[in-house]
């Protein structure tokens, strides 16, 4: 329960998220709330089941837990998505923390969960021990993921984009591989190393609707951390090429004046003996 230590990645993220909130919510709230159940189901969320929501965004996830009745606490390291959560959630208690250095006493949660969290951590594998460390035995831990370019559209569409006509020789922070956890091998081996057992990966199949490729352009440079932190710091010439390389592309998956893009993604979960 220590203070994380400075890290420049970690920073890239934070100031990114800091940025991002309403726009995460306007765009990508439709689209990440369809995980959500499966999240649940995975760790066995009931009446009473006290769980941890990491990275919590605008609350989404303890919101639900909540309605279940469980005993439903977030904690995010943004204070602008937490100020978010609180707006549309005030009944809920949301914490200020970050996933990877968790404010909680060990064996205090029957269950922890994390929304596509992961993808965004500087440490992941401390993240997966330190959500390990709070859950109580018997308990279960479960994240969620996209699924590979190939399968999760929305993201290829601005991936190509960024590939073919982004400025590569801007300096930005490393961090893990974005698509590291899209092989349900790794999500296996990274919760058995962490100390649980009975890891289990399942896929699923989602739909992303929205309102145009300018919707879409504006959800990955305003509403995200990693890849809205690349594209705040290139040339009007380059974001120029990019928005236009994704209004051609995704024009493909216009239906009835909307965008209907296919999405991949993955939950996987285990238990604490």
């Amino acid at each position: 329960m220590t203070e994380p230590p400075n890290n420049e990645f970690r920073e890239f993220e934070y100031q990114g998220w800091q940025k991002s909130a309403q726009q995460y919510h306007a765009s990508f709230g439709s689209l990440t709330n369809q995980t959500i159940e499966f999240l649940l189901d995975a760790v066995n969320a009931r009446s009473g089941t006290k769980l941890l929501d990491i990275a919590t965004g605008p609350g989404y996830v303890a919101a639900r837990a909540r309605d279940c009745q469980c005993q439903a606490i977030g904690l995010d390291f943004s204070e602008a998505m937490l100020a978010k959560a609180r707006e549309l959630h005030p009944e809920i208690k949301f914490v200020q923390g970050g996933a990877e250095f968790l404010p909680f006493e060990d064996s205090l949660f029957d269950a922890v969960v994390m929304n596509f969290g992961i993808l965004h951590l500087a440490e992941p594998d401390r993240a997966i021990a330190e959500a390990f460390r709070v859950i109580r035995s018997g308990g279960k831990y479960a994240f969620t993921v996209w699924k590979d370019l190939q399968q999760s559209i929305g993201i290829k569409i601005v991936h190509e984009a960024i590939q073919a006509h982004g400025d590569f020789t801007v300096s930005l922070p490393e961090g893990p591989p974005f698509f590291y956890y899209s092989d349900p091998k790794n999500c296996m081996e990274a919760l058995q190393k962490a100390g649980f057992v009975n890891p289990m990966v399942q896929e699923m199949q989602l739909s992303w609707e929205i309102e145009s490729a300018e919707e879409l352009f504006d959800a990955f440079a305003e509403g995200t951390g990693r890849t809205g932190g690349f594209l705040r710091i290139q040339t009007e010439e380059c974001l120029a090429k990019i928005r236009e390389a994704v209004r051609q592309t995704a024009s493909k998956y216009m239906q009835n004046n909307h965008l209907v893009l296919p999405m991949a993604a993955l939950v996987a979960s285990a238990e604490k003996l």
